[in-house]
């Protein structure tokens, strides 16, 4: 009797405990907000009015090598995260994937799938469908307890995301949907797309839910002519939108922003704004789009979102507050204070290990005569290398036409005799290399800038080199191939030439990186805050206080292109020039 009184959706409006219920619900992912900082966020989030919490699960961070899983610190999703929303007063709507999109590296898919040449993502096949069959018994696991049947939060849960989009294979959503029902969890069950993926015919039991940012196309009226009688949920509210690099900043203005808010709620319609606060892309996790032209995801994700990347209150939480005070009983709980942000002086650098010399703190190189992509590289528990850089050196005897065939995945430095010569990737596939009467090394330095997580180009996600390179039509061989993912253990190693800065307060800082600064990552006290670029928009990079400590502090910078002589702090970010989202046609975002 307990389950028939959780979220039911018999009707033209949701029921919760057997009384109308009306989700105004708001996002926030666990996995791109520092931990210490959870409760701040679901604070300010309740003091908007909002009732629902909505997270996604990434199962890519989850379980990084195959067998291995981590639902502990900042992945304690049962005991710390959920169950604090709950204290809070949240309910709360799982977004379990396995593929979750969220601009997050190959859409929250663990890299190690395409170890399999034959692999097909988001379907049933068999290589597939058997790893979701163990990621999903140990998920369960975890979860079951937090089910509103079990005296816990969590009143509904959402099947994969946006299939309607891709939609593949007929019998993969109701694979799904057993993968879950059959572990004991019993909430309802949604599904959510966007206007194009409703055309996808849904399921018994499951409910369609409608992704968007304007109401156009009569999204809303199609998705109730869908499901009659049944309750409308806007399950993404686009409140903002991503940014890419190269491009401008997107923006969403408040006004046009709560002007559909508002005609939403008017129509008695249930709203999750997607985000409520975005957060950050930390190390390696940002995800790239390819709709005809491979774009890479920014470290930032603001999402020009009510609350900004710093947790700080906008424009958009105070006219939210507003409206949704009018959809709630009682008074809203009071707005907590805002966090003290502040600039430290500027930090000199002080050493520099050339590439060269930091190739010693690798493990042993692999060798091979024809190039091996990351993720089948016989590293990380023969789980492969999923993020990162690798580095593939080889010799030569000639110099002329290097054409990578478009097998650099995504991005080459090229080097000979340690001597920069050139960069390979996307649009750029041939460099001429100069001749020589002697033997050379020939070396690349390959980026994975982030793997798509949308769209058809899913299924082409393997990184490093993929294929053949060629020297004046003949194939290179003989690599040696170095894992560099620069993972803790790797950037603990240079202890011994780092530098350091002096922190008097334990306090929010932006690292604002010059214009003499080029390409790469940024690592403080062995914390990933993750890439930067000159060619923005972003300038910048989220420091949070927790990250740093009373005293020593280190800071390790991993520059590809040119060493800037200092690194600034920011109270405020610089996101560049920006674009309004609300006047660009639709199509022209995806």
């Amino acid at each position: 009797m307990a389950h028939l009184e959780g979220l039911r959706a018999d009707s033209s409006q949701f029921t919760l405990r057997g009384q109308p219920f009306r989700i105004l619900g708001g996002s926030i992912h666990y996995f791109r907000v520092p931990r210490p900082y959870w409760k701040d966020r679901l604070l300010k989030m309740k003091a908007c009015g909002l009732n629902t919490l909505t997270t996604y699960v990434p199962w890519n961070l989850h379980e990084p090598e195959r067998g291995a899983f981590n639902f502990q610190d900042q992945l304690d999703l049962r005991k710390a995260y959920v169950s604090l929303a709950a204290e809070i007063g949240f309910w709360v709507i799982l977004r379990p994937g396995p593929y979750i999109c969220a601009e997050w590296d190959l859409g929250g898919l663990p890299s190690w799938l395409l170890q399999d040449k034959d692999m097909q993502l988001r379907t049933t096949y068999p290589g597939f469908v058997n790893a979701v069959n163990v990621y999903f018994d140990k998920l369960v696991s975890v979860i079951q307890p937090l089910m509103f049947e079990n005296g816990g939060p969590v009143i509904a849960l959402q099947l994969e995301n946006e299939y309607g989009s891709y939609a593949k294979d007929e019998e993969y959503m109701p694979f799904l949907k057993n993968c879950l029902r059959s572990r004991g969890i019993n909430e309802l069950l949604l599904t959510s797309d966007n206007w194009e993926g409703l055309r996808y015919k849904g399921m018994e039991g499951v409910l369609k839910t409608i992704n968007l940012q304007r109401l156009s196309f009569g999204a809303i009226q199609h998705l109730a002519c869908m499901q009659p009688q049944k309750p409308l949920l806007v399950m993404e509210y686009w409140s903002g939108w991503f940014d890419v690099w190269g491009e401008h900043h997107h923006v969403f203005h408040a006004e046009d922003m709560l002007g559909v808010v508002s005609e939403i709620l008017e129509r008695g319609v249930s709203v999750n704004l997607y985000m409520f606060h975005g957060g950050t892309n930390f190390g390696f996790m940002n995800g790239a789009m390819d709709f005809g032209a491979y774009k890479p995801q920014v470290t930032s994700y603001d999402y020009d979102a009510p609350l900004s990347e710093a947790g700080g209150y906008t424009k958009k939480y105070e006219v939210l507050r507003d409206l949704f005070s009018r959809y709630n009983a009682e008074p809203l709980p009071e707005v907590p204070s805002p966090q003290e942000r502040k600039a430290y002086e500027t930090v000199s650098t002080q050493q520099n290990l050339s590439l060269w010399d930091s190739i010693q703190f690798t493990e042993k190189p692999f060798r091979s005569e024809r190039p091996i992509n990351m993720e089948n590289l016989p590293v990380n528990n023969n789980s492969g290398q999923s993020y990162g850089y690798t580095l593939y050196e080889t010799s030569i005897s000639s110099g002329g036409a290097l054409n990578s065939g478009n097998n650099i995945r995504d991005r080459a430095l090229v080097f000979l005799d340690k001597q920069y010569v050139g960069c390979l990737d996307y649009k750029t596939h041939e460099i001429m290399l100069p001749d020589a009467e002697r033997e050379r090394t020939l070396t690349f330095l390959v980026e994975n800038c982030g793997r798509v997580n949308y769209g058809k180009a899913l299924d082409n996600q393997r990184k490093g080199i993929v294929g053949d390179i060629v020297l004046n039509d003949t194939c290179i061989s003989g690599f040696n191939i170095f894992c560099l993912d620069l993972k803790p253990s790797f950037i603990k190693r240079f202890d011994s030439f780092i530098y350091f800065f002096y922190l008097l307060s334990n306090l929010i800082f932006l690292l604002h990186y010059p214009h003499d600064w080029g390409k790469g990552v940024v690592f403080v006290n062995g914390q990933n805050l993750g890439r930067y670029w000159c060619i923005g928009p972003q300038h910048f990079l989220y420091l949070p206080g927790p990250y740093l400590r009373s005293g020593e502090n280190q800071i390790i910078v991993f520059e590809e292109e040119k060493v800037g002589g200092k690194i600034l702090f920011s109270e405020n970010p610089e996101y560049g020039k920006t674009i309004d989202v609300y006047k660009l046609p639709f199509c022209s975002l995806l």
